[in-house]
Order: structure tokens, then C-alpha cells, then sequence
């Protein structure tokens, strides 16, 4: 590869810079919730083949891939479109149109980034030609299981693919750093639903009720508890209760209660034990107050654990894009991210591309989230650096 790629680069989004911008303000005023990313799909598709790609949907429109360049070995980018079923109240022009429905996550962000990737690597491919295959996978239902990428795996994203790299914003990082994280980086998140029923009356006459109420509150205090004496102490397990309903009337105990539970690990080992483990405390619990309960426990998503080399490419690649100041560590996060579906099948990493903007605290799933739009460059820069590097690799 020419030694001259960081000023093309340079040119490139001089040039460019603010039809990125647009796209990500386009996806952002035109929102999609999981599943239904048809017109999402149907932009990025025709933004692609105006720059002379061929893109190919998946059947259901909802997602779709691209390749540039030739080669039997594939490097994959990654990014999700599906909005969050949150309002926007932010007052500026790419405000979202569809009530109820906002890219509160960054979505709008990953997928302006890797269509610029695109972009680039065509022209780096029409210029001087690239070094092996590169696949951009557009994916939707992030947000929402059952996710989607199992969907776009069912279809062949990851043929022949060696490595995968992806971005996730986040805003406790100013634009212009890179989080970067070897091995463990997000959590698996599963769901649990405890549903009880047994005899109601007046509160007066509790011994001749089934006290649904305490036993709910038990299962609620002391599961999260209990279970963490179970495990060892270094593993991270955060059990959290998110909905209780029992009851209407202060005067009567109630027949029936439910509490819903989010239940995030780090660690493949730890949440493969860990559903048995739940439920045998939750019903142990519950039996402890004279009540049985139903327990519909859904797994999540798996953990992402990022590929050592696949790291070190990304922090090389930032700090070659952006400076040596531009890397720094990225927390372990107890949220979920169905990235980890490509990285139990191919090496890869994901990365935090700083987003935020100074002299402000605004958080991911919140209404009113908002990102610096330099950095929509900063990721355009950094992810071609990475994919050029791991296409050059010989560790894939």
C-alpha cells in the first residue's frame, strides 16, 4: 500500500466530511425500530451504489452486506440501524420525525461511519487497489432479541470473513479518543420473569393468605444477594429488577405477582452456569415465604470478548489515525451488545469512539443523546486504518 493513505485520507473527508454528517442526520430524522430498518436498509443500499458498489439485502430488506476489492480472505466492518422506542425532544433539524422513535444509541453514527468506509476504501480501490476483500455488514434488530446478528450470519455474513472490527459510541469519551479493551468488554444480559399466584384476602387476616407481596419482596432483595455468594468473587454477575407488580388496594393481598429481572455476567463460563444457578435461588426463596413460582428465564446475548490482536490493531490504528493521546482504556460495561455473535465465530474487536462534547453529561438511551459530529471522521479515519491493517496481517 502507498505510504501516502493518511493525506488521501485527509483529502477525503475535507472533501466529504459533510455528506457523512448528512447521512448520519438523515438516519437520525428517520428512525426505524428493530425489525423494521427497510428504509434504512434501502438508503445505505443506494448511497452504496451510487459510489459504483453492489450491495446485497438480506430477504427481509432489513439489513444488507457489501464487498469491495477481491481476495479469498475477507476483513468485516460492522454497524447496527435499528432506533430505541424512546421520544426525541431535542430541539435541532434532524430532530426525529417518527414519534416514540429515536436513535438514542448511536446507531445513526455507526452506520454514516461505515458507509464512509465504504466510500473510501472504493476510491482507495478505484485509485491503487486494496489489499485483499473487505465486507461492510449492516445489521439490523440490535436493540431487540431475537437480535440480528445471528440473522445476518444465517445469511452469510461471515463467509470467509478472518476478522471483524466494529464501533460503539460512547459519550463519557470527548470526540477525538478511542476506547480500546483486550478480552472481556461487554456483559451477556439474559431476562427473568417470576410469576407467583396463591390465596389473596384483607390484610387484616394475613395467616389466612399466601403473602404475595412479602414473598416478591424476598425474591427481589435476597436473589441478587444470595447468588453472589454462590459465585466467586471476582466473577461480575449484576442482577437487577426492573418491573414488580403486585396488588392495587393497600387493604387486600394480592392473588398473583410478577418481577422481571435483567440478569448481565462477564464471562463465557460464568454465564453458562449461571440460568441453573438463578433459578435454583429464586425458587428456594420463594418456597421460603410458602409460595411456588414460575420462572421463564430467555437468554440474551453472550459477552463481548474482544480478540487480543484484533485490540492491539485497533489501538495501532487510532493512534496512527489520530495521535498517540487518541487511545485510551475502555471500561468493562455491563451492557449488552450482539456483537459478541460474530466474535464467538471469527476473531475481532469492538471499540468506544468517543462522542461527546464538552461541558456536557449526556448519556446512551436517554431522549436527548446527542454526539459531537467530528467524530464521524475521527471513526472514518480510524476503522480504514484498522481494516487495512488486518487485511496486511498475517495473524488472520
Amino acid at each position: 500500500m502507498s505510504t501516502s493513505l493518511p493525506d488521501f485520507l485527509d483529502e477525503w473527508l475535507a472533501a466529504h466530511a459533510a455528506e457523512v454528517i448528512a447521512a448520519r442526520r438523515h438516519i437520525h430524522a428517520n428512525p426505524r425500530l428493530s425489525r423494521q430498518e427497510q428504509d434504512t436498509a434501502a438508503y445505505v443500499a443506494a448511497r452504496l451504489a451510487e459510489s459504483g458498489l453492489e450491495p446485497q439485502l438480506i430477504p427481509d430488506g432489513t439489513g444488507l452486506t457489501c464487498d469491495i476489492g477481491t481476495g479469498d480472505r475477507v476483513i468485516a466492518i460492522r454497524a447496527d440501524m435499528d432506533a430505541l422506542p424512546i421520544h426525541d425532544p431535542k430541539p435541532v433539524p434532524y430532530r426525529s420525525s417518527v414519534e416514540g422513535v429515536c436513535h438514542a444509541c448511536g446507531h445513526d453514527a455507526h452506520t454514516a461511519i461505515v458507509l464512509g468506509v465504504g466510500r473510501v476504501l472504493q476510491e482507495i480501490e478505484r485509485r491503487e487497489g486494496l489489499p485483499g476483500r473487505f465486507r461492510l455488514i449492516f445489521q439490523p434488530s440490535e436493540e431487540q432479541f431475537p437480535s440480528g446478528a445471528p440473522t445476518m450470519i444465517k445469511y452469510g455474513a461471515l463467509t470467509d470473513v478472518a476478522a471483524i472490527f466494529a464501533f460503539h459510541c460512547d459519550p463519557q469519551f470527548q470526540a477525538g479518543k478511542v476506547g480500546v479493551r483486550n478480552g472481556p468488554l461487554t456483559a451477556a444480559c439474559d431476562v427473568m420473569e417470576v410469576r407467583m399466584q396463591g390465596r389473596g384476602g384483607h390484610t387484616s387476616r394475613p395467616h389466612l393468605t399466601t403473602d404475595l407481596v412479602n414473598a416478591i419482596g424476598r425474591v427481589v432483595v435476597d436473589v441478587p444477594a444470595l447468588v453472589n455468594r454462590r459465585l466467586d468473587p471476582r466473577q461480575s454477575v449484576a442482577i437487577v429488577f426492573g418491573a414488580v407488580q403486585a396488588g392495587e388496594a393497600a387493604n387486600a393481598i394480592p392473588q398473583e405477582a410478577l418481577a422481571r429481572a435483567t440478569v448481565r455476567v462477564h464471562g463465557r463460563e460464568t454465564w453458562d452456569m449461571i440460568p441453573d444457578l438463578v433459578q435454583e435461588i429464586t425458587r428456594s426463596v420463594a418456597r421460603a415465604s410458602g409460595v411456588e413460582c414460575e420462572i421463564d428465564y430467555r437468554r440474551g446475548v453472550p459477552p463481548v470478548v474482544n480478540d487480543r490482536a484484533a485490540s492491539a490493531m485497533f489501538a495501532g490504528a487510532t493512534a496512527a489515525a489520530l495521535g498517540d493521546d487518541a487511545v485510551v482504556e475502555a471500561p468493562m460495561s455491563m451492557g449488552g451488545e450482539d456483537f459478541a455473535y460474530y466474535l464467538e465465530q471469527i476473531p475481532g474487536a469492538m471499540a468506544r469512539l468517543g462522542v461527546g462534547r464538552p461541558g456536557e453529561r449526556l448519556d446512551i438511551h436517554q431522549g436527548n443523546f446527542d454526539i459531537d459530529e467530528a467524530a464521524l471522521s475521527h471513526g472514518v479515519r480510524v476503522m480504514v486504518h484498522t481494516a487495512l491493517a488486518a487485511a496486511q496481517s498475517p495473524v488472520f
